[in-house]
């Protein structure tokens, strides 16, 4: 018999055939000598209706006993179904029981969980709308970005989980090791390890992406990435993916060109494919949802500068306008509360900001020729804050090597990325996009602990 998914059934229902499709009970309802299963197997947001009548062989001792979460195999026949809500429903030859859920002890049933009580059974919860929704949109999305690069001329590559450089800067690596914790006596320890040196988790593919885009021309990367970060928010994650993208012969205007295309790409991509979830989330999650992703992929993002921002954050911070948790000061890091506001109640749309202050921002950026900015750009969006952080790279040997050294970084360790700039160097840039808050954004969810299979935050790795 042929066995199709749920979303097969009902794109394409084919009336009195006769077909078979496994999945998991979602209710339950007795009417009679009939039974009514609504059937769910995670390929849609839908379910289907089996009706299951007493002339079944198993009827009274199986069927009739089935509950929430139970795994059933189905063969029965197609029919137009007289029920609002529902075009076709399965008339059930045979119900197999495949998996039992006792009831007593399932702890999904026929209610709204909140996502909080869902974080503490992470190997259920994808079996909830809300999260099945959120893996389906995740993973078209991440299908969207391949093909984005792949129809835009780039090459993926796969740069190094477990690296020797800290891109950032910042010292929020997670330490890779194969002693012994008794071995670990000092620094010069790591000569005795496996690598030789301290190894560490990645916190950016970008450094190795650089080394690629100045042959190739246009790659990018995607991939998990970890930060040590003692950081309890709903924005930050210590394991999550990026995609990096870095362009040889492109400056930041072309960077900013690339991102913003990217982002309006996606978007389109989901609404147009992916409506029955974002649905949901616009009616139970975020109202507005939809309206607000039809804004950010039809009109252009607005371009700010740096000061053009605090000018603004300022503004309405000494008019009383917009009272801030952490007063805006110039030179500053802006927080997501700044972030959030201009492109939330500013610009009511993305942001991109640009040339910021030199002093926070890592060394690669390339140095403007005020000497006293650097050619970065963030893209901010409604709800998120920063979403996109990129920059055009320093290409210039000598400006490089004093951002580092005035960085207090061991330009020894950096000597391949120093010989980027001796051999061949020209103008390039690329960003970093956080997924999961790409997840957030088009999803409308609050906690970036909600858009990821199995969120590692600290003191928390379930599964």
């Amino acid at each position: 018999m042929n066995q199709q998914t749920i979303r097969q059934i009902l794109l394409k229902p084919q009336i009195d055939h006769e077909l078979s499709v496994c999945g998991w009970i979602r209710t339950r309802r007795d009417s009679g000598s009939l039974v009514f299963l609504e059937l769910g197997d995670g390929s849609c947001r839908a379910n289907l209706q089996v009706i299951a009548d007493s002339g079944l062989a198993n009827f009274e001792k199986e069927v009739k006993k089935l509950s929430t979460g139970c795994a059933v195999k189905v063969d029965g026949i197609l029919v137009a179904s007289p029920a609002k809500g529902q075009d076709v429903e399965l008339q059930a030859k045979k119900v197999e029981v495949l998996g039992s859920a006792d009831p007593a002890g399932y702890p999904l049933q026929k209610k709204r969980h909140s996502f909080e009580f869902l974080r503490s059974i992470a190997h259920l919860r994808p079996r909830t709308n809300a999260l099945g929704a959120v893996s389906r949109l995740r993973s078209a999305l991440s299908l969207g970005i391949h093909e984005f690069f792949a129809d835009q001329g780039f090459y993926q590559i796969h740069t190094p989980v477990i690296t020797t450089s800290d891109c950032e800067g910042a010292g929020e690596m997670f330490t890779v090791t194969a002693l012994d914790p008794e071995q670990l006596t000092g620094s010069d320890s790591f000569t005795k390890d496996f690598f030789g040196r301290r190894a560490g988790l990645t916190v950016s593919g970008q450094l190795q992406a650089e080394v690629y885009a100045l042959a190739l021309g246009r790659v990018y990367t995607f991939g998990p990435t970890f930060r040590a970060e003692n950081s309890n928010t709903s924005r930050h994650l210590a394991e999550f993916w990026m995609v990096e993208p870095e362009m040889a012969f492109c400056d930041l205007a072309c960077n900013m060109d690339v991102a913003e295309s990217l982002i309006q790409t996606l978007i389109r991509r989901m609404l147009d494919s992916c409506g029955d979830d974002l649905s949901l989330f616009d009616r139970f999650v975020a109202g507005g949802l939809i309206k607000k992703l039809e804004t950010a992929c039809t009109e252009d993002f607005v371009r700010l500068t740096y000061t053009e921002a605090i000018d603004i954050l300022s503004e309405a911070q000494e008019k009383g306008s917009k009272v801030f948790a952490i007063p805006v000061s110039r030179g500053m890091d802006m927080q997501a509360e700044h972030e959030r506001f201009l492109c939330e109640e500013v610009a009511r749309r993305p942001v991109i900001v640009t040339n910021y202050p030199r002093a926070i921002k890592p060394f690669y950026m390339r140095l403007n020729e005020d000497e006293q900015t650097v050619a970065a750009m963030d893209i901010l969006v409604p709800g998120i804050g920063e979403l996109v952080g990129g920059s055009q790279r320093e290409e210039r040997y000598d400006i490089l090597l004093a951002r580092m050294e005035q960085a207090g970084l061991d330009v020894d360790e950096y000597s391949w990325y120093l010989d980027l700039r001796k051999y061949g160097s020209v103008v390039h840039s690329g960003f970093g996009l956080g997924f999961e808050r790409l997840v957030q954004f088009v999803t409308g969810m609050a906690n970036i602990r909600d858009v990821i299979p199995f969120p590692r935050t600290p003191g928390s790795a379930p599964c």
